[in-house]
């Protein structure tokens, strides 16, 4: 019998072992080595897992949802965006005799949760603009050159690149601003 992404989830949420135990399998090979190859280490990588499942059951029992993609490809982002903010975080630590900032830990699964749920937002928005600004946005984000973005999509001029970049955002910006979620989000 194949779990769905929705019956994964619910049986998660449930504590059932055998679908966690095969997520772990499954998923932290990839957690683990993305965190040691980001300045972390196995006990790391075993933290920000386990707090990324505590995060979807928490969330889930608050309010259901609807996981869109692949739930392995999911929590697998919730793990990634979690040790990058766990990263930013130690950045924030100030380490002399006097001070040391913590944030507390049901505030931080909070701060997470709200993350998430940005990222998403997103990453949904982004899904429904066009292809061709799809393409731009995601060479954008990933810090392409523009002469490279030019060449490679067949553009006259960086000032066109420029333009049409600023048009997608702009229509991105739009998508989100117009969604329910966004002033809810924003509110917190």
């Amino acid at each position: 019998m194949k779990i769905t992404e929705i019956d994964q989830l619910k049986l998660i949420v449930s504590g059932e072992k055998q679908v966690i135990q095969d997520l772990y399998t499954k998923e932290f090979p990839k957690v683990r080595s993305f965190v040691l190859n980001n300045n972390g280490n196995t006990t790391d990588a075993e933290d920000v897992f386990q707090k990324a499942l505590m995060q979807l059951i928490a969330r889930y029992k608050i309010k259901a949802f609807i996981i869109e993609s692949n739930f392995n490809a999911y929590f697998y982002t919730v793990c990634k965006n979690l040790w990058r903010r766990e990263l930013n975080k130690q950045k924030r630590i100030v380490t002399n005799d006097e001070v040391i900032e913590h944030v507390k830990e049901a505030e931080d699964m909070t701060m997470l949760t709200l993350e998430q749920e940005k990222w998403e937002l997103f990453q949904e928005k982004l899904a429904e603009l066009s292809d061709n600004c799809k393409q731009l946005l995601q060479l954008f984000f990933q810090k392409v050159p523009y002469k490279d973005i030019v060449e490679k999509l067949g553009y006259n001029t960086d000032n066109v690149v420029r333009q049409r970049i600023f048009n997608c955002k702009s229509q991105l910006t739009k998508l989100i601003k117009k969604d329910s979620r966004y002033n809810q989000i924003k509110e917190l």
